[in-house]
């Protein structure tokens, strides 16, 4: 099956909004035109040289990765250093590479945390920090008449959505006024004459990165000439978006029995862990990658453990023998993010080809 580039970038923002990555991230398409025709991918967690050598041998025209190859910008293409050799060698065998990171690491359905939940056999509970900014609040004024249509045209374009409930909305009558001028084609009234007609008040809450949707829906189905409607930017904190997730084990562990438990089912060579006076653990929080800013969320979500990657030395302090901390390695706790980008790519596009990436691109090693 022959996709555009942009069919799979489109597939993966609804899963994955760009507009959740980190400021310093570098989530999209980094190499490739978004209107060229690819037939097969090939999935993998970091996208270096080694790794378009594998592109290039098994027929790939795009590489997905996790990890952006370019974090910051190149002002040279000499080859001297391996971001430089990767990305020139898939400009010169046209193939495009792609990358989904902190965004995905930023969502809670469909994530790499929970998917991480789901490998240590958890239920997750919800996000660790919830991020706030992220949701804006439609208002508009509807005619009673076209209540339900505007609200259906609404729900349809991603709007109404909190948690585990869609299509929610509040409305509330009152009277509205108006009076079209000569130029006017009104679809209710005359020109010169005011009209005054019972309406409702109808409010959906909008991610802000469906605003240009939802508004081109809300046009396109609302009956008047002039929509009057505003937007409110809310500071209010999302259940579905943010760092980390908690999750709780069906049944509770020792301490050592979970570690042995995420050193098996993370496939780790070795967990770094801490002190602690936690005998039994059942409540867990997560953050593949880099997590050691979640220590203190963790604590405050009465968490028994934590599992994550990068810890300095210092940072361990920090979990206060009150917290399990857990760390597995930066690559051992996202490996399974192939798999979500498989995943995502079957449902939505049911024939086109996908191949898991065989390289090794774990740049740590360990001596047992």
């Amino acid at each position: 099956m022959m996709l555009r580039i942009h069919e799979i970038v489109s597939a993966f923002e609804q899963l994955a909004p760009s507009r959740l990555q980190e400021s310093y991230d570098n989530s999209g398409l980094i190499v490739g035109d978004p209107q060229r025709e690819v037939k097969k991918a090939l999935l993998c967690l970091d996208s270096t040289e080694a790794v378009v050598d594998e592109a290039i041998a098994k027929g790939c025209d795009i590489i997905i990765a996790h990890h952006p190859i370019v974090f910051g910008g190149l002002k040279r293409f000499t080859g001297a250093n391996y971001v430089q050799k990767a990305v020139v060698k898939a400009i010169r065998h046209d193939i495009a590479i792609y990358a989904c990171h902190t965004n995905l690491d930023n969502v809670l359905k469909g994530g790499v945390n929970e998917r991480i939940a789901q490998q240590l056999g958890l239920s997750v509970k919800g996000v660790l920090r919830p991020v706030g900014g992220v949701l804006m609040k439609l208002g508009v004024y509807v005619p009673m008449e076209y209540l339900e249509v505007v609200k259906e045209a609404l729900f349809a374009a991603g709007a109404g959505n909190i948690g585990n409930y869609d299509e929610c909305a509040f409305s509330h009558t009152g009277e509205g006024s108006f009076r079209p001028n000569e130029s006017a084609n009104p679809t209710i009234g005359v020109a010169g004459k005011r009209e005054v007609l019972t309406e409702a008040r109808l409010e959906v809450l909008v991610p802000m990165w469906l605003k240009e949707r939802v508004t081109k829906a809300l046009l396109e189905a609302h009956p008047y000439e002039e929509v009057a409607h505003d937007w409110l930017q809310l500071s209010n904190v999302s259940s579905e978006y943010g760092a980390g997730v908690v999750g709780e084990l069906a049944e509770a562990m020792d301490s050592m029995s979970f570690l042995r438990h995420v050193k098996s089912r993370m496939g780790a060579d070795v967990v770094k862990y801490t002190k602690c006076t936690v005998d039994t653990v059942k409540r867990v929080a997560i953050c593949g990658g880099a997590g050691s800013f979640l220590i203190g969320d963790a604590l405050r979500a009465g968490a028994d453990a934590f599992v994550t990657s990068d810890v300095k030395y210092h940072e361990f302090f920090d979990a206060e023998e009150r917290l399990l901390l857990c760390d597995i390695g930066h690559y051992e706790s996202e490996k399974f993010t192939i798999d979500l980008f498989s995943s995502l790519l079957s449902t939505k596009f049911s024939k086109f080809a996908t191949i898991f990436a065989e390289t090794n691109t774990n740049p740590i090693d360990y001596l047992k």
